[in-house]
């Protein structure tokens, strides 16, 4: 039988671009989190990830595919590396992909994410036990790729029938900022303007709300003034590292001689197929790796082209890209963070400052700050009288981009907490209303 409104049971299903988080919520108890097994131990967040092990499954009709924690465990474990997919939920969006190709068969992108979730909620079972039927699901304010209201329409509309794969068939949807402004309310002791800011992988969501704090005597009242958004957060950032420090350190600018004596660039496509880790797969074919092999031949920079090869030929786009994230970590805490990888017959080494990273992913940091400017311009409402600042996800940590809103609002009005999982446990208390 399903949950009423009033049943004081719901689950709240947070799935994110790059993590996935799932939170339950009873009445009379402090919601809890779904805890997720890894190699590395039990963690909160679910890899918004997918992996096809190549070869042929050992069981007829059985499907090698894996997500979360063991998609990467297993793609780092394989000697075929099969089929890597990741940031599904960049693509709900754009009209122009419908799916792709893996292991043979056609596969839609509804099916893909549907896929990601059955085995996301399968998991969350088994940490927190038979799932209750009120479902409350995230969602941003603007979708990746989304640039008309149709195409944010066609997003939800896939979003939905992804979730019907996964056994979902009356979800309830909710801005996922508006979901962080649920589990922030928890800790107020008075009324309170609150501008959330809630930063993906693959969105910037802010909205502007009026809470009220919950008391014995009634539930806290929460007033919606406005929202708006961004298409881009953390992946953007990730990206901008591997463009401007790893790229060149591995041929991206050099030249080499074409036949008949006639000096060409380096292909940028290369190196666009860099800045995302798992695409390194698709440049591991025979024709793209004789071009690359024809091109060292007669390169100026035939070292940094022969450790590209060494990176597609090892696969190493993985352990690449973690360290890039670990710098970017890095430069949070510190003006300065090292940056170190082994490549035969070179190694990466460069000293990342915060000033140059900063001027790398300036457009985002002006696109945040006009988006910020353009709710409060809506909404009419003057930063003087916004109480609080409330930022979560993962990019709420890089200081350029707090910067703004200290400028804005005051650095003494910031406020975090759970940056990963505050949307789903707000999406499970929404769910109790």
């Amino acid at each position: 039988m399903p949950d009423s409104p009033q049943s004081a049971r719901a689950l709240g299903l947070d799935f994110g671009t790059t993590n996935s988080a799932v939170a339950l919520a009873e009445a009379g108890k402090a919601p809890r989190l779904a805890h997720f097994a890894s190699t590395a131990g039990d963690t909160e967040t679910f890899r918004s990830v997918l992996f096809f092990e190549g070869g042929r499954p050992k069981q007829r009709n059985a499907e090698l595919a894996y997500a979360g924690p063991s998609a990467i465990e297993h793609y780092l474990e394989s000697s075929q590396k099969g089929r890597f997919i990741q940031s599904l939920k960049a693509y709900l969006g754009d009209a122009s992909f419908t799916g792709t190709i893996v292991g043979g068969r056609q596969r839609t992108l509804e099916a893909l994410i549907g896929l990601i979730l059955q085995k996301l909620l399968a998991a969350a079972a088994t940490s927190l036990g038979p799932l209750p039927d009120r479902v409350i699901v995230g969602r941003p304010v603007h979708f990746t790729d989304a640039r008309t209201r149709q195409d944010d329409e066609l997003a939800l509309t896939r979003l939905r029938s992804a979730l019907r794969i996964a056994g979902i068939t009356d979800p309830i949807f909710e801005f996922e900022p508006v979901a962080a402004a649920y589990a922030y309310q928890q800790s107020i002791r008075q009324s309170e303007l609150v501008l959330i800011a809630d930063f993906g992988g693959g969105t910037s969501d802010f909205s502007l709300l009026s809470l009220a704090p919950n008391t014995s005597a009634q539930s806290g009242r929460i007033e919606i003034l406005g929202n708006d958004g961004v298409a881009f957060a953390g992946d953007v950032f990730d990206r901008a590292i591997v463009r401007h420090a790893v790229a060149p350190r591995l041929g991206k600018g050099s030249h080499y001689v074409s036949w008949p004596d006639k000096v060409l660039p380096m292909p940028d496509w290369v190196y666009a197929k860099l800045e995302r880790w798992h695409y390194l797969s698709f440049l591991k074919s025979a024709p793209t790796i004789e071009m690359i092999e024809r091109v060292q031949s007669t390169s100026d920079a035939p070292q940094e082209i022969a450790a590209l090869l060494n990176l597609i030929d090892g696969d190493l786009g993985y352990e690449l890209h973690a360290q890039v994230n670990r710098t970017k970590i890095g430069l949070s805490s510190a003006i300065e963070s090292p940056f170190h990888f082994d490549l035969f017959p070179l190694a990466i080494d460069w000293q990342a400052t915060r000033g140059e990273f900063n001027e790398w992913i300036q457009p985002q940091l002006d696109g945040i700050a006009q988006t910020v400017e353009a709710l409060l311009g809506a909404t009419g409402v003057r930063p003087g009288a916004v109480d609080r600042v409330f930022l979560t996800g993962g990019s709420s940590f890089v200081p350029a981009v707090r910067d703004i809103f200290a400028t804005t609002f005051g650095r003494e009005k910031l406020a975090g907490g759970n940056e990963l999982t505050s949307v789903a446990t707000g999406l499970a208390l929404r769910g109790l209303v």
